[in-house]
């Protein structure tokens, strides 16, 4: 892995923590609101099952290090998913204050308290096995996924290689986030966690480009596949085709890697995810004159949390409900509007636009945010590997496909869930792969 960057200074000043992280007092304060739950809800509610009182209980007795290992035993990207995660509607979403009508623990930032505390302390993951191995898994991505299932199979002493086109790991977690939740640096600081075990990275390589899937298949006993999803859809509209019009993850990713350190102009997001916000809510701190979402339909159909449209509310974005693009418009090479239509929602839930209803929004930029596209185009080519609609289908329980020498686990399997998520797929099939190979070799 390249040595860890620096967040540039314009970046860093535009984009503050959200959540501020603890100081320690404030941190033990909070540690000692924890009821320590023998049923603990908040672990239930977490896919990857962290012991959250474990863990909180040791914060409170001023043990760092063992708060951290507690956590990283169940969740190697800790530190990122304390930061990314919607704990508002998972772990502490399931906090029993609630019923008191009381603020829950702050579960997210205490957790986030914790990993600063070990890397800063210069802390490593251990090993759960001394032993070593040679069999060998590649994990195709370096997602989430591939990154979680890397580190449980290298912490059992088997040799992984992880292949990603992009220059760096992390997937969305490096790409794709909003920086005020997971600066860049952040990202690949917890990484190199993952390649201090011994995990191997091969960086700009392209399945099917740079190394034939045969060939891969040939050289391991397993593979893991975290390939994500693919691209953006595209606005297919006319002018859709614009240089002024980029997409969401093209355009945090842009700002992110410091391709892009500011925006001029009005802008308009196309959509009302929470990729659709984390694109506004950029746009805004980068300078924006105007930010205008376009959604086709209402706030009661948004997939964004709640929590998320109310922070771009906050930002100053502005919302259009009821609202379909239909052209984007330019004069002598610049982008100059958008041209919408008025919806109508019938009573079964299907959209109409509504006759002679068009209008125009001014805007110098337009970010369509409307989902990513399954690479069906890949995954067709892995051999006895059941697709449906675009995903891998899978045993839940361990991750394997139909083809018992491939694993799976991410978006590429669930469609585009949250990173706890993908993080939990690669360590049930990190695990189940070792599995495998302990009894192949009994």
């Amino acid at each position: 892995m390249h040595d860890l960057p620096q967040q540039n200074a314009e970046i860093a000043r535009r984009f503050p923590d959200l959540h501020p992280p603890f100081a320690s007092q404030a941190a033990v304060i909070e540690a000692n609101r924890c009821l320590n739950c023998f049923d603990a809800p908040c672990t239930a509610a977490c896919p990857t099952h962290i012991d959250v009182p474990r863990f909180i209980k040791k914060i409170a007795s001023g043990n760092l290090r063992g708060s951290a290992l507690s956590i990283l035993d169940a969740n190697v990207l800790a530190a990122s998913c304390s930061r990314v995660c919607p704990v508002q509607v998972l772990c502490e979403g399931a906090c029993v204050m609630h019923r008191y009508n009381k603020q829950p623990i702050a579960i997210g930032r205490l957790q986030r308290y914790s990993m600063d505390a070990f890397h800063s302390s210069h802390g490593t993951l251990p090993r759960k096995s001394l032993e070593e191995h040679p069999q060998r898994i590649a994990c195709l991505g370096a997602g989430p996924a591939s990154l979680a299932a890397a580190a449980e199979l290298r912490q059992r002493g088997y040799q992984v290689t992880v292949f990603d086109k992009r220059p760096q790991p992390g997937g969305l977690n490096t790409y794709g986030v909003a920086e005020y939740k997971l600066p860049l640096p952040d990202s690949l600081r917890e990484i190199k966690l993952i390649e201090d075990l011994g995990v191997k990275f091969r960086f700009g390589v392209e399945i099917g480009r740079d190394i034939a899937l045969e060939d891969i298949g040939q050289q391991f006993d397993y593979i893991f596949l975290g390939v994500g999803l693919g691209e953006m859809h595209k606005l297919d509209i006319p002018g859709g085709d614009h240089p002024a019009v980029i997409d969401a993850l093209e355009f945090i990713a842009n700002y992110k890697t410091g391709r892009t350190t500011g925006v001029q102009g009005d802008v308009v997001v196309i959509g009302a995810g929470n990729t659709a916000i984390d694109a506004a809510n950029a746009s805004t701190r980068l300078g924006a004159k105007r930010v205008t979402i376009l959604y086709r339909r209402t706030q009661a159909h948004i997939s964004a949390f709640d929590f998320e449209y109310e922070h771009a509310k906050d930002e100053g974005v502005a919302f259009h409900w009821l609202t379909q693009p239909v052209a984007v418009n330019s004069s002598n090479g610049k982008l100059t509007s958008i041209e919408c239509t008025r919806m109508d929602i019938a009573n079964d839930g299907t959209l109409h636009p509504v006759a002679n209803s068009n209008f125009r929004v001014d805007c110098d930029i337009v970010i369509p945010a409307i989902g990513q596209s399954p690479l069906v185009e890949f995954l067709s080519k892995l051999s006895n590997v059941r697709i449906e609609k675009g995903r891998v289908l899978v045993d839940r329980a361990t991750g394997q496909t139909s083809n018992p020498k491939y694993f799976a686990g991410g978006d590429c399997i669930n469609g585009g869930r949250e990173v706890v998520d993908a993080v939990a797929d690669g360590k049930r099939a990190g695990i189940a792969i070792a599995k495998a190979l302990e009894a192949a070799h009994a």
